[in-house]
């Protein structure tokens, strides 16, 4: 396990489970948000979505960027943002608050 996990509230997990999945389906991460705002494990899950959605935006603008290797770097990070989006839904499918790697560090949602 990893250190950085925290330990949700059983009864919030079983409550919220279905939002907190939404939250990493990118066109949907503010209605969990909006649904489940009291819960902590929704939000913990939202916070991870809507860092992964503005991953998402930049590797969009660099796919459309004219400059050729920008471009070509865009798509093995789009690959990496769609295995965290997987990561992500396994996690709160299953009840754990595991920061994703690379961006679970980065707080936006409180």
């Amino acid at each position: 396990m990893n250190d950085d996990t925290k330990i949700p509230d059983p009864m919030d997990v079983e409550q919220n489970k279905v939002m907190a999945i939404f939250a990493y389906l990118v066109c949907l991460c503010i209605v969990p948000l909006v649904a489940s705002k009291d819960s902590p494990y929704v939000r913990y899950h939202v916070n991870q979505g809507m860092v992964l959605l503005g991953c998402w935006v930049v590797c969009f603008v660099f796919s459309i960027t004219p400059i050729g290797i920008i471009r070509f770097i865009s798509y093995p990070l789009q690959l990496g943002l769609f295995l965290l989006m997987v990561l992500g839904i396994i996690n709160a499918a299953t009840g754990k608050m595991t920061p994703l790697p690379l961006i679970g560090g980065i707080s936006i949602v409180k």
